[in-house]
């Protein structure tokens, strides 16, 4: 290919319903943005969009009802009651009449697709809690009780995942399907993800369940899908609706821990994958996993893990990418 001549642009909407939170949409702004920089084939453009005005923390606008030329469709699940909308379903049937190649849905925004009649006969999944009443209500999809899933079949191609942070997981394997699998190991490696979790893998939740631990996987999936600028603990209880002292109470009750520590150490678990398995500088690991400067990033890292970060990209200068190849089994 030329390198002066521009590159195919593939447009990516993100429609985040009003009642949902950024996090999920974050993971797939990350990973498009990544993927860019992985191949040089074509670009990515992802859209933030709204049926009304902005949503949640991300930057949207309106949808407009006569644009039709996005490559992936992703609706981000919100407010179940919209998924009645007869507006958003003509909307969803309209771009897939108009030849949309890839149509996703997050959480509960699968329920929007199956109410608009899309995915009759094929696989989805969807947020956990919602599995059983989908199966009941709409027995004309194959429900998986998973952390993602693509049906690639036919046209559209269906992309769906449980939300929250398998967003991530989803982007990574629908990389591979696009530019091979090593693209979708390399994305992994820059999302600081150990591994991708098959789409066999069921997503996992507190065992209490009910809405309390929903608020916590919220939480949690809200600070992976934030780890480069930190939110405070303040925000974090804002955003999955409950004060901050019963966040607390919820991360001693199930993990034992306050929600800023265990930010830090999935913020300092990234900076470690990182260091092992990507070419960054050390500089640039810190700042990306939220960390101001060279030595906040240092100090932290030491007190956690009794070495430096130099010390250990020195260690895992020495050890190979944990990568295989496809069908190549695991030692």
């Amino acid at each position: 290919m030329n390198p002066a001549a521009p590159l195919p642009t593939r447009r990516c909407a993100l429609l985040l319903l009003p009642g949902g939170t950024a996090l999920a949409a974050a993971g797939l702004l990350e990973a498009l943005g990544r993927l860019n920089e992985l191949q040089d084939e074509v670009r990515y453009e992802p859209v933030c969009l709204s049926l009304g005005e902005g949503a949640g923390a991300l930057r949207s606008r309106p949808m407009r009802s006569e644009e039709r030329d996005w490559f992936a469709f992703f609706v981000i699940g919100g407010d179940d009651s919209l998924a009645a909308s007869p507006g958003l379903q003509l909307l969803l049937r309209d771009l897939v009449a108009a030849g949309v190649a890839h149509l996703g849905a997050v959480g509960s925004g699968s329920l929007c697709l199956a109410r608009a009649g899309l995915p009759a006969g094929r696989r989805m999944t969807a947020d956990w809690s919602l599995i059983d009443a989908l199966r009941s209500d709409h027995p004309e999809v194959v429900w998986c009780n998973q952390v993602w899933e693509m049906d690639l079949a036919r046209a559209p191609a269906l992309l769906s995942c449980a939300g929250g942070a398998s967003s991530l997981d989803l982007a990574c394997a629908w990389a591979a399907s696009l530019h091979g699998e090593r693209a979708g190991q390399q994305l992994a490696v820059l999302l600081g993800l150990e591994q991708v979790r098959g789409r066999e893998v069921r997503p996992r939740v507190p065992e209490q369940g009910g809405r309390t631990s929903a608020k916590l996987a919220e939480a949690l999936a809200l600070m992976e899908a934030n780890l480069a600028e930190p939110l405070p603990t303040e925000e974090v209880a804002r955003l999955v609706g409950v004060s901050r002292r019963q966040l607390e109470r919820l991360f001693k009750q199930h993990l034992d821990s306050l929600p800023s520590r265990h930010y830090l150490e999935l913020r300092l678990q990234r900076a470690r994958r990182l260091l092992q398995h990507s070419g960054q500088s050390i500089l640039q690991i810190g700042l990306s996993c939220g960390f101001s400067s060279g030595p906040h990033f240092s100090n932290a890292y030491k007190a956690a893990f009794g070495r430096t970060p130099r010390e250990e990209r020195s260690a895992g200068a020495r050890a190979a990418l944990p990568w295989r190849a496809s069908g190549e089994s695991s030692a």
